[in-house]
C-alpha cells in the first residue's frame, strides 16, 4: 500500500507518517500517525472532504470551529466540508488514527447519511463493538482485500459509525423484525433485486466492484448489500467469493501452468496472497495444493 512521510490528507493541520490502505468507489481509507513538530497549536485548515477520524492511539488537543476538546484513542470525530479545525500536542506524544474520507454520494444514497450531510458533523467516543470493528477492518484491508469487498466492508462499518454517532446504534435481529412487518409486495420487490444481482455476480466478470452491480441493478450499494444478505442470508462478498472459488477450480483442473498470480489477477483477487487465502477459507487447501490434486495429466 502507499506510504510515505509528510502531510496526510488532513495536510497542513497534521503533518506525519500516512499510509493508505483501500480506495474503493467514493471512500479513501489510510492511517496516520503524527509527527509532533511542536506543542503549539498548528495553523487552523479548512476541510475539504467529509472524513470519519477514529483514534488508535496517544493523545492531543483539537479546535475544532472554535471548540477545544480532548482527544484520545477512544475518540472519533464526523468533519463535513468547511469545518475549521487545529490540533496541539501538550503531552509531548503523537497520536495515531484511522481516517475515512467520503465522497458526499455515498451518504446522499444511505438513508443515515441524510443527517450529517444535511446537519453538523459529530464528536464522542467509541464503543467496544465498534473498536472491534475498527480494528478487523484495518487488519482486513492491510492483509489485502479487492474493491469490491472493500466497498461492501466499508459500507457495513459506516452503518455502525453513523448508528453510534446518530444515538440510535442497531439491534441485533433489527433485520428480522423489519422482515416480519414487511408487506409481501415489498419482499417480493427484494427477492427480485438478490435475483438480479446474482445474475450480475454469475456472469463471470470478477472485475466489477460493488458500485457497478448496483448501478446494474438500479440500487445503491448500501441498499443492495442490506437487502441481499436479508433475501440469502449471505455477504454479497461471500456470495461472490463462492462464485470465484467455483472458477478457480475449474481454472486449476486445466493444468496449462499459468502461475497463481495470474490465476489471482484473472479472478480479480488483490494478489496472490489474496487468492490464497480465500481458497483455502473455502476447500479448506491452498491453490497449490489443489492444482496438484485437481489438475489432468
Amino acid at each position: 500500500m502507499p506510504e510515505g512521510i509528510g502531510s496526510d490528507p488532513c495536510r497542513k493541520a497534521r503533518p506525519g507518517r500516512w499510509r493508505v490502505l483501500g480506495h474503493p468507489e467514493g471512500i479513501l481509507v489510510y492511517q496516520v500517525r503524527c509527527i509532533v513538530e511542536s506543542h503549539g497549536w498548528t495553523e487552523p485548515a479548512v476541510q475539504q472532504t467529509y472524513k470519519i477520524i477514529l483514534g488508535r492511539s496517544g493523545a492531543y488537543r483539537r479546535r475544532l470551529n472554535g471548540r477545544t476538546t480532548f482527544s484520545d484513542a477512544t475518540s472519533v470525530l464526523l468533519i463535513r466540508p468547511g469545518d475549521e479545525m487545529s490540533v496541539s500536542h501538550p503531552l509531548g506524544c503523537g497520536d495515531s488514527y484511522t481516517c475515512l474520507e467520503i465522497d458526499p454520494t455515498v451518504l446522499a444514497e444511505r438513508p443515515d447519511g441524510a443527517r450529517w450531510l444535511e446537519t453538523s458533523g459529530w464528536e464522542g467516543t467509541s464503543d467496544a463493538p465498534l473498536d472491534l470493528a475498527h480494528g478487523m477492518l484495518v487488519a482486513q484491508f492491510r492483509r489485502g482485500l479487492d474493491r469490491f469487498e472493500m466497498a461492501e466492508r466499508l459500507h457495513g462499518f459506516l452503518g455502525g459509525v453513523l448508528g453510534l454517532a446518530d444515538g440510535r446504534p442497531e439491534p441485533a435481529g433489527a433485520d428480522l423484525q423489519r422482515a416480519v412487518g414487511r408487506r409481501p409486495a415489498t419482499q417480493a420487490a427484494h427477492r427480485r433485486l438478490a435475483d438480479r444481482a446474482r445474475e450480475v455476480l454469475t456472469a463471470g466478470d470478477f472485475s466489477l466492484g460493488l458500485d457497478d452491480v448496483a448501478r446494474e441493478v438500479g440500487a445503491s450499494p448500501h441498499h443492495l448489500s442490506r437487502v441481499f444478505h436479508r433475501v440469502t442470508g449471505s455477504s454479497l462478498t461471500a456470495y461472490r467469493n463462492r462464485l470465484r472459488v467455483r472458477a478457480v477450480l475449474d481454472t486449476l483442473a486445466e493444468a496449462d501452468g499459468r502461475p497463481l498470480r495470474a490465476v489471482a489477477a484473472e479472478h480479480g483477487f488483490a494478489d496472490q496472497a489474496h487468492l490464497t487465502r480465500v481458497v483455502r477459507d473455502h476447500v479448506g487447501h491452498p491453490p497449490a495444493h489443489l492444482r496438484r490434486l485437481l489438475a489432468h495429466p
